[in-house]
Parts: C-alpha cells; sequence; structure tokens
C-alpha cells in the first residue's frame, strides 16, 4: 500500500503501462500466430500477408520497448524464415 502521494501516483502510472503493455504484447501474439498458422496450411500468399502485420507489430513493440529491440528483430527473423522456407517445419517465434 502507498503511503505517499508520490508513491500512489507511481502506482497509478505502473497500472497504466502494463495495461498498455499487455495490449500491445497481445497483439504481437496475436500476429505470430496467425503467421505459424498460415506457414503450417501451406499458404503462402497468406503467410506473407500476415508477416507484414507481425514485422509491423513486432517494431512497434521494440521500439515502445514492450519487447527488447534484439528478441523483436530476433522474432521477425525466424518468421520470415520459416515464411520463405514453405510449410516445412514450424517457426520457433
Amino acid at each position: 500500500m502507498a503511503n505517499t502521494a508520490s508513491a500512489e501516483k507511481r502506482n497509478r502510472q505502473t497500472q497504466k503501462r502494463r495495461a498498455r503493455n499487455v495490449q500491445v504484447r497481445t497483439g504481437v501474439k496475436s500476429a505470430v500466430k496467425k503467421v505459424r498458422e498460415a506457414v503450417e496450411k501451406g499458404d503462402t500468399a497468406a503467410a506473407r500477408e500476415a508477416l507484414v502485420a507481425a514485422e509491423r507489430a513486432l517494431d512497434k513493440a521494440g521500439a515502445k520497448g514492450v519487447l527488447h529491440r534484439n528478441a523483436a528483430s530476433r522474432r521477425i527473423s525466424r518468421l520470415a524464415k520459416a515464411v520463405a522456407k514453405g510449410g516445412a517445419s514450424k517457426p520457433q517465434a
């Protein structure tokens, strides 16, 4: 429990940031999942479209600090590799 006004404010700020970060993270997970599903089905056109959306979501999350920039970049790389390879194996991102 916060004892000072500044601690109460800090708590409010943390709650807002957490809600925003959870929302961004959920969006990233959904975008990545769509790419994975398209790759598994072997639908390359849908996989490429989904990859563009996932790249955008991951880049934004990396820029905002929700994910580490290198982690976002690594995930994009793995997804792109999986899409390029086709439905041969499951992506690891």
